[in-house]
């Protein structure tokens, strides 16, 4: 196949792998549930608690492979280390950035 073809239809496949995935999980959450309900027990295992958690461990994965980056840059420009620099910074102040998530989350379970 031709490159730009390629090019074109990868993106146009995973959009539809993608929807097709959400569908059936869904699907197979929903059949899950119905029989689960067949079954005579409670409903209440469906409700979730609403919780900051995800959003915090999102946040600060995103500010640590953001400075991650950042300090990548800077030792690509002042040591000549390439990619090794981008790659290491970025997956250890990624993990700093996860730490402080379960740090902080710790701290608000003991409230």
């Amino acid at each position: 196949m031709d490159v730009a073809i390629m090019g074109i239809m990868i993106p146009i496949i995973s959009i539809i792998g993608l929807f097709i995935t959400i569908i059936y999980v869904r699907k197979f959450q929903n059949l899950e549930r119905m029989a689960i309900i067949d079954k005579s027990l409670s409903p209440d295992i469906f409700k979730q608690e609403s919780s900051s958690a995800g959003t915090l461990r999102g946040a600060l994965l995103l500010m640590g492979a953001g400075l991650g980056l950042l300090m990548g840059y800077w030792l690509d420009r002042s040591f000549d280390m390439e990619e090794v620099g981008y790659f290491s910074m970025l997956f250890i102040f990624g993990g700093i950035g996860l730490g402080l998530a379960y740090l902080i989350e710790e701290k608000k379970a003991k409230k």
